[in-house]
C-alpha cells in the first residue's frame, strides 16, 4: 500500500504543559489530517523558551487523548542548516538586511501617530555602510529582516475563506544568531512534507507573512484551517491561570482522561469517548466557526460545550 501524499502537523514550544486549548487544537488538526487521507506529523518547536521536561509530557498528554502520529518526532533545534541554508539564499538575491533596533525602539515606532499598526517600520532597511558600522561599533547586536516587496499577500483558509494580510520585513536570524519562527516554521513545513496546517485563528494575521516567504524560497504554499480558539469566562484566551486547565489538573481534580476526551469532542459538536469514535462523523465543513469557552465548573457536564 502506498504512503498517502501529504501531510497535516501539530508542532508545540516545548515551553510548559499544554492546556485544554492546546489539546483541542491538536485534536483538531489531527482530525482534519486522518479525515483528508494525510498522514499526522508532530514537530517540537524549541528554538525559544524550553522548560526541561515539558516535552514529554506534552507528548505523553497527546498519546494519553488518544491522538497518533506517523514517523519520529521532529525538534527544530536538530534542523538549523536547513535554515541556514535558506537565509544564505535570500541573502544572496539581495532580499535580507540588518537590523539593529531594540524592541522598545520597534515599539514605539509602531505606536506613533499614523504608524504601520504593529508592522516593521522598516527603520533599518536603508542605513548605509557607515551607519550600519557605527551601530556595531556600540555593540549593538544584528538581526536579519526580510527585505519585503508586497505590503500585503493573499491566503485561502479553508474555514475565513480569502484572507489578505499584512507583510513587512519580518525577521529571519535573531540578534542572538538563532533562526525566528517565521523562517523555520516556512521551512520545516516544506520539508517535511506538509500541506496541511490547522492551527488556532489567532495566528491568522501572521499567515500572509509566512505565504509570501514561501513563495520567495520557492517552495509550496500549505492548505490553511485557522480553528477557533478556547476563551476564559473574560473572552480572553484560554491561559493556565484560567483554573484546571492542563490534563494533569483535571485529573489530579479526580476527572478520567475519557471525561476530558469527551469534553473536547462536545466542544466540536460530536459526542464521542475517543478520538477514533470522533473521526468517523467529523467532517471540516461542519466545523463551529465560533470559540469556546472555557467553564471550569461545568466543564464535564453533559451539554456544557456548544
Amino acid at each position: 500500500m502506498s504512503e498517502p501524499s501529504g501531510a497535516g502537523r501539530y508542532a508545540p514550544s516545548p515551553s510548559g504543559d499544554l492546556h485544554l486549548g492546546n489539546l483541542r487544537t491538536a485534536l483538531l488538526a489531527w482530525l482534519f489530517a486522518r479525515h483528508s487521507g494525510r498522514r499526522f506529523l508532530l514537530r517540537v518547536e524549541d528554538l525559544d523558551r524550553v522548560r526541561p521536561g515539558a516535552e514529554q509530557r506534552q507528548l505523553a498528554d497527546l498519546a494519553a487523548i488518544g491522538l497518533d502520529w506517523d514517523g519520529p518526532v521532529v525538534r527544530q533545534s536538530e534542523r538549523l542548516d536547513r535554515y541556514r541554508a535558506a537565509v544564505d539564499e535570500l541573502t544572496a538575491a539581495d532580499r535580507t538586511y540588518e537590523c539593529f533596533c531594540t524592541r522598545r525602539e520597534i515599539q514605539q515606532a509602531a505606536s506613533a501617530p499614523h504608524g504601520p499598526m504593529g508592522a516593521y517600520p522598516g527603520t533599518c532597511r536603508a542605513l548605509t555602510f557607515a551607519q550600519r558600522a557605527a551601530r556595531l561599533t556600540e555593540g549593538r547586536p544584528a538581526a536579519l529582516r526580510l527585505r519585503a516587496e508586497v505590503g500585503e499577500f493573499e491566503i485561502i483558509d479553508e474555514l475565513h475563506g480569502r484572507y489578505r494580510g499584512r507583510v513587512d520585513d519580518v525577521v529571519l536570524r535573531r540578534g542572538d544568531g538563532m533562526p525566528a519562527y517565521n523562517l523555520a516554521v516556512v521551512v520545516d513545513d516544506a520539508a517535511q512534507g506538509i500541506d496541511q496546517v490547522v492551527r488556532g485563528d489567532d495566528l491568522l494575521p501572521s499567515t500572509p507573512r509566512q505565504a509570501y516567504l514561501a513563495t520567495l524560497l520557492g517552495l509550496p504554499i500549505p492548505r490553511y484551517a485557522h480553528v477557533p480558539l478556547v476563551l476564559n469566562a473574560d473572552g480572553q484566551r484560554l491561559a493556565k491561570r484560567d483554573g484546571s486547565v492542563t490534563l494533569a489538573d483535571r485529573l489530579r481534580r479526580g476527572d478520567t482522561v475519557e471525561e476530558v476526551v469527551s469534553a473536547l469532542t462536545r466542544s466540536i459538536g460530536h459526542s464521542a469517548r475517543t478520538p477514533t469514535q470522533l473521526l468517523a462523523s467529523f467532517e471540516p465543513a461542519e466545523l463551529s466557526r465560533q470559540p469556546w469557552t472555557f467553564d471550569d465548573n461545568r466543564l464535564l457536564q453533559p451539554g456544557s460545550c456548544p
